[in-house]
């Protein structure tokens, strides 16, 4: 995967950088979606003298070459999916944990969508929040 990050880093005339390729790497390892303060604090030991903004920027870097989606949740800040497919999340609102929902296709309902408004649509993102099956335990049965 990274010889294809490379290549589209350079051919839209971004550096490649280790800092770059680690946060990629780190990103496509895993489906958290973690903001950009948490891909920092995970990848500092490693790359110490990588900054928060280096994070940020390489996520946008990311997003404009089509490696990454962002994603806006109702939190203080974005969270990121490097599976970049139209796909719905679920948040949970106790933990805030999120979860790609793979089995429902929005299909149809993008669709209705288009045809009741008339605007060509370019893209969507749906979200939905309730309690995440390990908080549902933990409230049924408090240490």
């Amino acid at each position: 995967m990274a010889i294809c990050v490379t290549t589209m880093l350079r051919e839209r005339g971004f550096k490649v950088t280790p800092q770059r390729l680690a946060i990629y790497n780190y990103l496509s390892s895993t489906k958290a979606h973690p903001n950009a303060e948490t891909i920092f604090n995970d990848l500092q030991p490693v790359y110490p003298t990588m900054s928060l903004a280096t994070v940020y920027k390489t996520m946008e870097i990311l997003r404009e070459i089509g490696l990454v989606q962002v994603l806006n949740i109702g939190e203080d800040s974005f969270r990121y999916d490097a599976f970049t497919e139209n796909h719905p999340h679920v948040r949970c609102m106790s933990c805030g944990r999120v979860d790609d929902i793979d089995d429902i296709k929005a299909g149809k309902f993008v669709d209705d969508v288009a045809s009741s408004t008339n605007y060509q649509l370019t893209g969507q993102q749906f979200y939905f929040f309730g309690v995440c099956p390990e908080c549902q335990k933990q409230r049924k049965n408090p240490s």
